[in-house]
């Protein structure tokens, strides 16, 4: 720990009571000079806690249209017990008496704003030391130590964005123009990150920025197969045209990066995957192997497969990554193995972890595809088909998202329904299976700026692979 003598140092350096005097002595006497203060000035910034009330009141007078001055602030503040033993309108009367200039209140702001996040700063660190010599040899938590602290320092380094963006309309029309511009250059079919689905996109008009996207569905319907291709071929497209597709960070919760590379392979080589781990190919695959490789070799697909991940994780590692490399898509699969600090019920987590997706992707201004599992109650139905109800037991999965999608194939039913062979229903089934074989339904039942509906894919399930359906 620091000496009682440095620490004492260090604390002169943390605040300054005649600026902070000075600052709220002019507004006290020139009311309008609130104007002059930047908007992320915050009374928190405030070392003394009653200058931070004061500069409050001030602020809620001004807005009224009121005058704030020694009497109406005293009596304004007069309720709070924590300054009842404080003549406050002496106190108020003695800020006036410090004012050295009206001129400096905004470089008075900017100092007392500097000084906070200096305080912020030595509290986190000072925290941060204290938990860390609490950590038991055995217990393996400096990780989730190292993220909690990058997780304060990033939010106290965007402070200013605490209470949100306030834009000019014209500002905000000015940039909806130039989106509207954008896809009149690109003949009104991609905007957004394109997925390399031709009828999708079309729909869609690709993955727009700061979208949070859910692909749901029942286990083996292919969402990692689904959610794979369109990373890849995001990424393949911003490999071959530096102006379309996007730089894509993958989070694979469940599987491997290998594994996830095996299927992406498989796909690319058209050999399956269960050869390839078996190692039941030839020489001519190995090569088709290596020209992949080469092919591929600049291709901006990051995928990071680590364990109990939480969505402070996600965001500091999305923060690391865009610092080297143009990322404009994030992938998750999936939602539910995403670890919470919360103690409560998983619907409570689930919502929160849905929140901070949503928020993480307006931060960022990207697009966020998130894979998700559904309830086993899509099996207790003739329709199997899912639908938005079916999400309506995982939290708030379908109001925080912006477009949600089922992946739902028929072949998978009707495959484990096949009648005696020779009968006039086995003839049926086998009608139906061709209808259906190979088939994969992309159901978009919700969209906030768009049409809703129905996409028919093609989908090998050998290769884990979809594909743009040619009738």
């Amino acid at each position: 720990m620091l000496s009682q003598e440095i620490t004492n140092e260090i604390s002169k350096n943390l605040y300054d009571q005649t600026i902070e005097q000075a600052f709220l002595g002019a507004l006290i006497l020139e009311n309008r000079l609130i104007e002059n203060v930047p908007d992320d000035f915050r009374s928190y910034c405030f070392y003394n806690i009653l200058n931070g009330h004061i500069y409050d009141s001030i602020h809620k007078f001004y807005n009224k249209s009121s005058v704030a001055d020694p009497i109406t602030i005293s009596y304004d503040l007069q309720g709070i017990s924590d300054f009842s033993d404080i003549d406050l309108k002496k106190y108020i009367v003695d800020l006036t008496d410090s004012v050295i200039s009206f001129g400096n209140v905004a470089d008075y702001a900017e100092i007392i704003r500097d000084l906070y996040i200096r305080r912020c700063i030595v509290q986190i660190s000072d925290n941060a030391i204290s938990e860390a010599k609490k950590i038991n040899i055995t217990d393996h938590s400096g990780t989730k130590l190292l993220e909690s602290v990058e997780e304060e320092f990033y939010q106290l380094s965007n402070t200013s964005y605490f209470d949100g963006r306030t834009y000019m309309f014209a500002d905000a029309l000015a940039t909806s123009i130039e989106s509207a511009a954008n896809a009149f250059k690109k003949e009104g079919a991609i905007v957004g990150v394109p997925t390399g689905f031709v009828a999708i996109d079309q729909k869609m008009g690709g993955l727009h920025n700061s979208d949070l996207i859910i692909v749901a569905g029942r286990p083996s319907m292919g969402k990692t197969a689904f959610a794979t291709n369109i990373a890849f071929n995001a990424a393949k497209s911003k490999l071959i045209d530096r102006n379309d597709g996007a730089g894509v960070l993958f989070f694979s919760l469940e599987m491997s990066a290998e594994q996830l590379a095996t299927r992406i392979l498989s796909s690319e080589a058209n050999i399956s995957s269960d050869n390839i781990r078996r190692g039941e190919i030839d020489k001519d695959a190995l090569e088709k192997f290596l020209q992949i490789s080469r092919d591929f070799e600049g291709l901006s697909l990051f995928i990071d497969d680590g364990a109990n991940v939480s969505t402070n994780y996600i965001r500091n590692k999305i923060r690391k990554i865009k610092r080297r490399h143009d990322i404009g898509l994030v992938v998750i699969d999936y939602l539910q193995l995403i670890s919470s600090n919360k103690r409560e019920n998983r619907v409570q987590e689930i919502s929160e972890i849905t929140r901070s997706l949503k928020n993480i992707a307006k931060e960022y201004n990207i697009p966020i595809v998130a894979l998700s599992q559904l309830s086993r109650a899509v099996e207790q139905r003739d329709d199997k088909k899912p639908q938005l109800s079916d999400l309506r037991e995982s939290g708030s999965i379908e109001q925080d998202a912006d477009v949600v999608m089922f992946i739902y194939r028929e072949e998978y039913y009707k495959s484990r329904k096949e009648p005696s062979e020779g009968t006039p229903e086995h003839l049926k089934w086998q009608a139906e299976m061709e209808d259906c074989y190979n088939r994969a339904d992309v159901i978009i039942a919700k969209q906030r700026h768009g049409p809703v509906g129905t996409i028919r894919l093609f989908f090998d399930g050998r290769l884990t692979k979809f594909g743009n359906l040619i009738d």
